[in-house]
């Protein structure tokens, strides 16, 4: 294969290439160096790609066979395809709870509107909703959810069961303390006899009319203690602790959900609370590892 160059001399100078007449016809463009090729009987491929010179250099520009509008538009398709694959893979959880809820709260999907599917503008327009609720104590930190957990019971004994709880996700040492904290003072409540529902003298008084409270009638009622509980133990966002409430009423019960209820709104959310059952979700006894996401709070 032979190449001949063409390159516009300066004025006065001709050239020697036998073939001059025939580049004499060719346009001349200054600045720009002239591939022409013949091909030869091997069958070699005409040179297609070339590189501009600016002054005699190379200034590095190299054609990609691209278009602008063709990057352009594989890089929407590039970005639509993420964000399906973030919508189907990395949604929030609470997002899909409240998504979820929706369907049967005609309240909360007033309060969401057009915002459901976004994660960013739900969290937006609940905050908007705080607002308007809470006025001047907007600041007041709240870090709970806006829904509330569902509460079950699987062969419940009150002297001989765990009590479990879902979170929305694993726990921060904060959370743990935060929960823990809870408990540890419902079970020293109940331990001091408090949860005995034989003397309620004032529950169904008026407080406008200065009631009398019988102190020897409180004083002789037979006396009701919380005997044992254990450890509250978490694993990922799994959470439980045993109780025996002894001879406590279930207005023990009452007391510990009322408790639970304004924690996972306010500070701790909580997905569900479980009364009984030896096995939940993927809980695994003796996995007390904390790089496998066990943690505990001592009682």
């Amino acid at each position: 294969m032979s190449i001949w160059l063409g390159v516009k001399l300066p004025f006065g100078w001709s050239s020697s290439c036998p073939n001059a007449h025939s580049h004499t016809q060719r346009k001349r463009m200054p600045g720009r160096l002239q591939l022409t090729s013949s091909s030869s009987s091997s069958g070699d491929a005409s040179i297609s790609n070339y590189k501009t010179l600016n002054n005699g250099k190379n200034n590095g520009a190299v054609v990609s066979g691209t278009t602008a509008r063709g990057r352009r538009l594989l890089k929407i398709r590039e970005e639509k395809r993420r964000r399906e694959f973030d919508r189907l893979h990395n949604y929030p959880s609470w997002a899909k709870v409240l998504e979820d809820a929706c369907k049967n709260d005609e309240e909360l999907r007033a309060v969401l509107g057009d915002s459901i599917g976004n994660p960013e503008l739900m969290r937006k327009r609940q905050i908007e909703d705080r607002v308007r609720k809470k006025g001047r104590n907007f600041y007041k930190s709240k870090t709970g959810s806006v829904l509330a957990f569902k509460v079950s019971f699987r062969d419940f004994n009150p002297v001989d069961s765990y009590i479990w709880f879902e979170l929305y996700g694993s726990p921060s040492d904060r959370d743990v303390d935060l929960i823990g904290s809870a408990i540890q003072s419902w079970y020293v409540m109940g331990r001091l006899g408090a949860f005995n529902s034989s003397n309620l003298q004032l529950a169904n008084q008026s407080m406008e009319y200065n009631p009398l409270y019988d102190v020897d009638k409180g004083f002789k009622v037979m006396p009701s203690s919380f005997h044992d509980i254990s450890d509250v133990e978490f694993q990922d966002n799994w959470g439980r602790f045993w109780v025996d409430l002894g001879t406590s009423d279930f207005f023990a019960i009452d007391v510990l959900l009322n408790c639970l209820t304004v924690l996972s709104s306010e500070y701790l959310a909580i997905q569900q609370v479980v009364f009984g059952g030896r096995k939940i979700g993927d809980w695994e006894e003796g996995m007390t590892n904390p790089d496998y996401g066990y943690k505990y709070f001592k009682i």
